[in-house]
């Protein structure tokens, strides 16, 4: 491979996946390294003043400081465009900050998004507590409703947030019907993909138009550096995205962006590993709990909808205890092996209690209404045996009558 080939997309478009996964974005220096090099620098120096102004003129590619841009960070931003079939990506500093980027960027004073109820406790406080701030009103809806989605529907609705499966109820939306009506009345659709990467899913197989990702979770994978990323099209990355992070600098690290640029290169092998071990616990714990929220297992209510958009049904799952957060908390006082951790996405097996920790934000009230109860466990499953995890989950649930 020459040192530019990975930014050729004449070529590297016709790679297949994998390739793409290991091979993408991949920019050599002079000295020919086999690894990605890390540039660690804030700025950049010229050989004359006509460079730098034709390059913030916009009339010359080239890095000008790294607020903008710098080679580290846009190889990993190559690769995930890649790797989910968009035509660009741009990098942020945490998920958060890609779901925060991918909204306030489009959105202004008087306008309307539909969102699903069922999100990450954070995406809940930007569409209930930080949009309202600006005039910006949100319809919260139940997303597995398609019905839902029509009505909602004003005629200042701008935008469509949803993430399938959701964190942490499991809920899947059916992406090629609410994505397919955003388009059909000038709507964006803006998708966090987080629980799943393109590895599993690819929302604009579907009709999306954005896809947001923390990529602290999946693609890092081990738990070590937090990052996101936003891909669209060329032409809404560059008007409409890329102004605002220029001047308000969400910027991700180039030391972060280069431990996920390593972490994609493995993405497929961890994701499908570890939903191979989370269909073996879930269907072992199926058994053992009152109620499963698990997408991959038969028993789930979406799960032929969710089947025919996921190519595996990933890592994540919850289940609920009839306990309550007693219970709940109990169970987890009492594992050995998987570790009480609120991330997700991690090579460890992790598992919280939502209520308490990634939605305790949320009011109890708006908990109920999203369906996360009080004894609900959310469960990420890392590469470990899976009878391993098996004897830990059998002997914590022994320990709380289950």
């Amino acid at each position: 491979m020459k040192k530019t080939t990975g930014l050729n997309r004449e070529i590297t478009s016709k790679w297949r996946p994998a390739t793409q996964a290991v091979r993408g974005g991949t920019w050599r220096s002079e000295h020919g390294e086999t690894s990605e090099a890390l540039f660690l620098s804030s700025g950049y120096t010229y050989d004359d003043a006509e460079t730098v102004a034709a390059r913030f003129a916009g009339e010359q590619q080239g890095m000008t400081y790294s607020r903008l841009q710098n080679p580290t960070v846009a190889m990993v931003e190559e690769r995930i465009a890649l790797m989910e079939g968009a035509e660009a990506c741009r990098m942020q500093a945490t998920g958060m900050a890609a779901m925060t980027t991918a909204l306030l960027c489009q959105l202004s004073q008087g306008d309307h998004v539909v969102a699903a109820r069922a999100a990450f406790g954070s995406c809940r406080w930007l569409t209930d507590s930080l949009l309202p701030r600006w005039g910006i009103t949100t319809t919260t809806i139940d997303a597995r409703d398609n019905d839902a989605w029509k009505a909602a529907i004003q005629p200042n609705t701008k935008v469509f947030f949803f993430e399938t499966p959701a964190n942490p109820t499991m809920d899947i939306v059916d992406m090629a019907y609410v994505c397919g009506l955003a388009k059909e009345h000038g709507i964006t659709s803006v998708v966090d993909n987080a629980f799943a990467t393109s590895v599993l899913q690819r929302p604009m197989d579907f009709g999306a138009d954005v896809v947001a990702y923390s990529a602290t979770k999946l693609m890092d994978g081990q738990g070590r550096v937090l990052a996101g990323a936003v891909c669209g099209s060329e032409k809404w990355i560059n008007d409409v995205l890329l102004p605002f992070q220029r001047n308000t600098g969400p910027n991700c690290s180039p030391f972060n962006a280069w431990v996920v640029h390593k972490g994609l290169e493995t993405l497929e092998l961890r994701a499908m590993r570890q939903s191979e071990n989370a269909l073996a616990v879930g269907k072992f714990l199926e058994g053992r709990v009152p109620k499963m929220l698990h997408p991959g297992l038969a028993s789930h209510p979406q799960h032929n909808l969710a089947m025919s958009q996921m190519k595996a049904c990933g890592p994540i799952f919850s289940f609920v205890l009839d306990g309550g957060r007693k219970q709940a908390m109990a169970l987890l006082n009492a594992l050995e092996l998987i570790d009480i951790s609120n991330n997700i996405g991690d090579s460890r097996s992790l598992c919280c209690h939502p209520a308490s920790t990634t939605h305790y934000s949320v009011s109890a009230e708006q908990r109920e209404i999203m369906g996360v109860e009080e004894g609900m466990l959310r469960i990420n499953i890392g590469l470990e045996d899976p009878l391993d995890l098996i004897d830990d989950l059998d002997q914590a649930l022994r320990k709380v009558g289950l």
